[in-house]
């Protein structure tokens, strides 16, 4: 589970910028939460400092009670993260990749060669899984990232943009993956802009806007208490009109 409690990053110091300004809510254990918002709204700034690459300028966040700040190396532990920076290694192939992560989270022998394999297999990797990652399809590229990031079987992913650059099939497979994650009782955090992927996935969402939390709730409670007709309007009518709402 991760909670987070008026949280806040700001940069600079003559005229500062308030990336994330105060946020808080819960992302509980079992479920997907989505955090939905424009470029600029602090959802990257925000999923860097709950996987402990930033430290927050005041306000708490924990995941699975173990504080992002005291404790980070017991964090980095329990977490995987899909960063918007991908940042393979261009010349090793995408099965060294993989393994290589998992030797870094103490994983070794059959057990790491097995999850290694289960997750080419899974994502759809075998025919590039002995290839260099340099020269890389974006979608090639996006899927070894996303296999690095689950080789340890963490229980809190957090994962930014995690579609992006995958085809229809490709995304179908994650998404899968992702609701069997689900069901076993992972606590999933992931950004997008992709409204179908939201509404298809999340159980909770949380609209970002300026760096604070402007609505909290399932895509039909967002619906619902704009009175609009789709995600896409209830977005849109929200982050125009400033409003905020608690679901």
């Amino acid at each position: 589970m991760i909670v987070i409690d008026n949280l806040v990053k700001t940069f600079g110091a003559k005229e500062p910028l308030h990336a994330v300004d105060g946020v808080s809510f819960t992302a509980p254990d079992g479920e997907i939460t989505g955090l939905l918002g424009p470029n600029g709204a602090g959802k990257t700034t925000l999923l860097r400092m709950l996987a402990t690459l930033m430290v927050p300028t005041a306000g708490t966040a924990t995941v699975d009670h173990l504080d992002v700040v005291r404790e980070r190396f017991a964090v980095r532990r329990r977490i995987g993260v899909l960063s918007d920076a991908r940042g393979l290694y261009p010349r090793l192939t995408a099965r060294e990749n993989i393994h290589y992560y998992g030797a870094l989270h103490g994983l070794h022998g059959d057990a790491l060669r097995q999850r290694v394999d289960a997750l080419l297999s899974t994502l759809g990797l075998e025919a590039v899984a002995d290839r260099r990652a340099q020269g890389f399809s974006q979608g090639e590229r996006m899927k070894v990232a996303i296999a690095r990031a689950l080789v340890h079987d963490p229980h809190t992913l957090l994962l930014d943009e995690p579609t992006n650059g995958l085809d229809i099939m490709s995304t179908r497979a994650l998404r899968d993956l992702l609701l069997a994650l689900r069901a076993s009782g992972k606590c999933l955090l992931f950004s997008s802009h992709v409204m179908q992927e939201v509404t298809a996935l999340c159980d909770r969402i949380v609209i970002l806007g300026r760096g604070r939390v402007v609505a909290t709730g399932t895509a039909a409670e967002l619906v619902h208490a704009t009175g609009e007709d789709s995600l896409e309007e209830a977005f849109i009518h929200l982050l125009g009109s400033g409003e905020g709402l608690a679901a």
